[in-house]
């Protein structure tokens, strides 16, 4: 029985998946969701896909797993996307929680807050919320920089899932009007990414 992503196909979450995938030689088929249509809000999504109500959630057989980066890790688990040394396997670890909890809130919020909902028609709440989202995604852009500015690669000294998961928002991180210009190290890394064998862009 083939490995099942249900997604929507835009997000960056759900992308990670994906690229994970196809690194590892793993196929996947695709079930697609309206998000902005409460497709997963409905009484059977949450029954049989995730009681949470979101996605990306990645189905093996009877048996679901929500949370991108805990996807991306069964799938990359016991490839070389895995250093093998402890201390590089927790330190991709560190990476991806970061993302999750620093860059992602940020980074991945603004994008969807000016490509599919709009500046114009952000709420109040949003609205005050928008310029911190703002400075902790430069920040964070700028803590990647930083740390790329000698190495390139996040964890040792290959790609690992802590680039695939940082990758997926950072790369698209202008069309929530994030500037990529000031940060060479960054650039330069996204372009390693995207040479790898296997790689697939998020349109594909």
């Amino acid at each position: 029985m083939p490995l099942i992503l249900h997604e929507y196909a835009p997000s960056g979450n759900c992308y990670k998946i994906r690229l994970t995938a196809a690194l590892t030689g793993k196929a996947i088929e695709r079930r697609g969701y309206d998000i902005l249509a409460g497709e997963t809000r409905t009484p059977a999504f949450l029954a049989s896909v995730n009681a949470n109500g979101r996605i990306p959630v990645l189905q093996d057989g009877d048996r679901f797993l929500p949370e991108s980066n805990a996807a991306t890790f069964y799938l990359g688990d016991g490839t070389a996307l895995v250093p093998a040394d402890a201390f590089d396997r927790s330190d991709m670890l560190r990476w991806m929680f970061w993302e999750q909890y620093n860059h992602e809130p940020n980074i991945a919020t603004v994008r969807f807050w000016m490509g599919w909902v709009g500046e114009g028609n952000l709420d109040e709440l949003q609205r005050a919320l928008l310029p911190g989202k703002r400075a902790a995604g430069v920040a964070a852009l700028t803590l990647m920089d930083e740390h790329l500015s000698d190495r390139e690669w996040f964890v040792g000294d290959a790609p690992s899932l802590a680039d695939i998961c940082l990758y997926a928002y950072s790369h698209v991180a202008e069309e929530g009007g994030f500037a990529l210009a000031p940060f060479p190290a960054v650039r330069a890394w996204i372009a390693r990414v995207e040479a790898l064998d296997g790689y697939i862009p998020i349109t594909a």
